[in-house]
C-alpha cells in the first residue's frame, strides 16, 4: 500500500472514529446538576444573606462532588451540565432577595441547558426564608416549570430536612443520609445520582409508585444520633426493606427533620419508592412504625447538663481534653455563633485566673475589632476590645476581652487571633465560624489534645473531635438553637407532636400514595 494510501486510511478511521464517539455522545442521558442549601433557624435573630452561600457555577459545580472524577465510572455516562450550587454555613432565615437571587440565576442557567433527561437537585431541606414556606417545595415547582414534567429529578437531602407533599410529589426519585454525623454525605449523593443514571439507562423512567408518612416527631440532631441507639438500628433497618435487584423498592429514606423552624412542614417523614405498590407502600410503613416504637428512646448522646455543673466536671476531672458543648448557640445547627454567655460565665471562674490551674481552649466567638488590634500589635502584643453579641445580645452583652495574643492567622475572609487571658485562651475570629477539625486549632499553634478543657460551640462532635475526646459533656446554654424544645414558642408546627405532646395517640402511620411528577401541583 503506498504511504498516501495508508495516510487516507488513518484519516477515514479517525473520522469513522470520531463519528462515532460524537453518535455515543449524543445518545448519553443530558442531566443538570443544582442546589441551594442552608439549614436556618427561625429561633435566631441571625439573617443570612446570598454572599453566604458561596454558589458555584458551571464547572466549579464539580468541585463538591470527588464521585464525578475521571476514572470514576459516572462521569462518561451522561453529558453532565451543572448550573448553581450554593451551601451555606447553617445560620438564621434567608433574606427573601437571596433566596430570588439564587433561584432565579439558577432557572436562567437550567433554560440554557435544555432539553434535558434528569436533574440532580442537590438541597438540604431546611432552608427559612423571609416570608416564604416550604422553600425548596417552592423552588422544585420552579424548576419543574422551566424543565417540564418529563425530566426526571432525583432529590438528595440531609436527614435533617423537611420533605413537604409537593417536594415529594415533584422529586422523582429522593433520598437523604443515613449517619449522623453526617459522615456518608458522599455516598447518599452518589447514591442520588446513580439511582438517576439507571432509571434513564434502562429506559425505566419514573418509579410508579411513592410512598410518604408524616410521623409526628421532632427532636433535636443531639438526640438523634445513629453513633447510638435507637437511631443507629432504625437507620441500620433501610437496606433490609429495599429490593433493588428488581426495582420494587427502589430505595427509602427517614428525615428526622429540623427542629428550630415553626412551619407546618417541619416534622419526622418516611418515604420509599419503586415499581410494586404493595413493596412500596410495607417498606415505608415498616420504617415509619419503627420509627415511631423507639421515639421514647431518644436520649441526648451524651451526658447533658448545665454549664455551671459542665465546668465544675471538667475541672475536678484527670482527662484531657475535656470537652464541653456550647449547645445553644451551636453554629452548626443555625445558631448566629456569637452568643457570649458561656464567655462570661468561664470568666467568672477564679480557677482559670489562678497559676497552675487547668488550661481552657474557647472557640470560638466573633470579634472583628480584637482581630483588628491582635493583627496591629502582634504575637506577644496585648488588645482589649469587645467580642460577641453582634447579632445575639438576648442572654448577655459583648464581652470585653482583655488579653495577650498568642498567635494569629491569614485567612480568607476570616483572620483569627488567640486571645489568652489567666489559664483560658478565646480564638476570636473575624465573621463566627464553626470548629470542626484539629487542623483549626493546631493552625493557631495550640494542641488540643493536651489542654484540660475545650469548650466548643457545637452540639454532638464531629468525628475528628468525637476521636480526640477523653470525655464530654453536652451543656444546655442559651441560644438560637436551644435543645430544650419546651422552651420554644412554637405557633405553626402541626400538633400534637412527640415530644412536645408527650400523651398523644398513636398516629396513623399508613402509605400515603404521592401522584407523580406528570403534572406541576403545588
Amino acid at each position: 500500500m503506498k504511504t498516501i494510501d495508508i495516510i487516507l486510511a488513518i484519516a477515514l478511521l479517525l473520522l469513522v472514529s470520531g463519528c462515532k464517539q460524537g453518535a455515543d455522545k449524543n445518545d448519553l442521558p443530558r442531566i443538570a446538576i443544582a442546589g441551594i442549601a442552608i439549614e436556618s433557624s427561625t429561633f435566631s435573630p441571625a439573617v443570612t444573606h446570598e454572599e453566604a452561600f458561596r454558589a458555584r457555577v458551571g464547572e466549579d459545580v464539580f468541585s463538591y462532588y470527588p464521585f464525578f472524577s475521571p476514572d470514576s465510572g459516572l462521569i462518561d455516562r451522561a453529558v453532565w451540565l451543572p448550573t448553581l450550587r450554593g451551601h451555606a454555613m447553617p445560620g438564621g432565615i434567608v433574606t427573601r432577595e437571596a433566596y430570588e437571587s439564587l433561584v432565579t440565576k439558577t432557572l436562567d442557567m437550567l433554560k440554557e441547558t435544555l432539553p434535558l433527561d434528569g436533574l440532580f437537585f442537590d438541597i438540604h431541606g431546611a432552608m427559612s426564608v423571609q416570608g416564604l414556606d416550604d422553600p425548596e417545595g417552592d423552588m422544585i415547582i420552579r424548576v419543574r416549570e422551566v424543565v417540564g414534567t418529563n425530566v426526571l429529578i432525583s432529590t438528595s437531602m440531609d436527614l435533617h430536612g423537611c420533605v413537604s407533599p409537593r417536594l415529594a410529589q415533584n422529586s422523582d426519585l429522593i433520598t437523604c443520609y443515613r449517619l449522623a454525623p453526617h459522615e456518608d454525605a458522599l455516598e447518599s449523593k452518589k447514591r442520588a445520582v446513580t439511582n438517576l443514571l439507571q432509571r434513564l439507562e434502562s429506559g425505566k423512567g419514573k418509579p410508579k409508585y411513592k410512598a410518604w408518612i408524616p410521623v409526628p416527631i421532632l427532636l433535636p440532631g443531639e438526640k438523634t444520633s445513629t453513633r447510638v441507639e435507637p437511631g443507629k438500628s432504625l437507620y441500620a433497618q433501610i437496606p433490609s426493606v429495599l429490593t433493588p435487584e428488581d426495582d420494587k423498592v427502589i430505595d427509602a429514606a427517614i428525615w428526622m427533620s429540623y427542629p428550630w423552624a415553626d412551619e407546618p412542614r417541619n416534622h419526622g417523614v418516611v418515604m420509599a419508592y419503586g415499581d410494586d405498590q404493595e413493596a412500596v407502600g410495607k417498606a415505608a410503613e415498616t420504617l415509619a412504625k419503627q420509627f415511631w416504637n423507639v421515639r421514647k428512646q431518644f436520649e441526648f448522646v451524651a451526658p447533658t447538663t448545665y454549664l455551671d455543673d459542665a465546668l465544675n466536671q471538667a475541672l475536678a476531672s484527670d482527662k484531657k481534653p475535656f470537652i464541653i458543648s456550647d449547645m445553644g448557640d451551636n453554629p452548626t445547627a443555625g445558631g448566629a455563633g456569637d452568643v457570649t454567655w458561656t464567655l462570661h460565665e468561664i470568666f467568672k471562674r477564679p480557677e482559670f485566673q489562678r497559676r497552675n490551674s487547668k488550661s481552657l481552649i474557647y472557640a470560638s466567638i466573633p470579634g472583628p475589632e480584637v482581630v483588628k488590634q491582635a493583627f496591629e500589635v502582634g504575637v506577644g502584643g496585648q488588645v482589649d476590645g469587645m467580642v460577641g453579641a453582634l447579632v445575639d445580645d438576648r442572654s448577655a452583652p459583648p464581652f470585653r476581652l482583655r488579653g495577650e495574643v498568642t498567635a494569629i492567622k491569614e485567612r480568607e475572609g476570616n483572620n483569627e487571633a488567640v486571645i489568652k487571658r489567666g489559664n483560658v485562651q478565646v480564638i476570636v475570629t473575624e465573621q463566627r465560624n464553626a470548629f470542626h477539625y484539629e487542623r483549626q486549632f493546631t493552625d493557631l499553634g495550640l494542641n488540643p489534645r493536651e489542654t484540660d478543657i475545650l469548650v466548643i460551640k457545637i452540639g454532638y462532635l464531629t468525628v475528628e473531635l468525637y476521636e480526640m475526646r477523653n470525655d464530654w459533656v453536652m451543656a444546655l446554654t442559651p441560644g438560637g438553637v436551644d435543645q430544650d424544645l419546651t422552651r420554644i414558642p412554637y405557633q405553626r408546627i402541626n400538633r400534637p407532636m412527640f415530644p412536645l405532646d408527650p400523651d398523644m395517640e398513636d398516629p396513623d402511620l399508613s402509605a400515603r400514595f404521592i401522584p407523580l411528577s406528570d403534572e406541576i401541583k403545588r
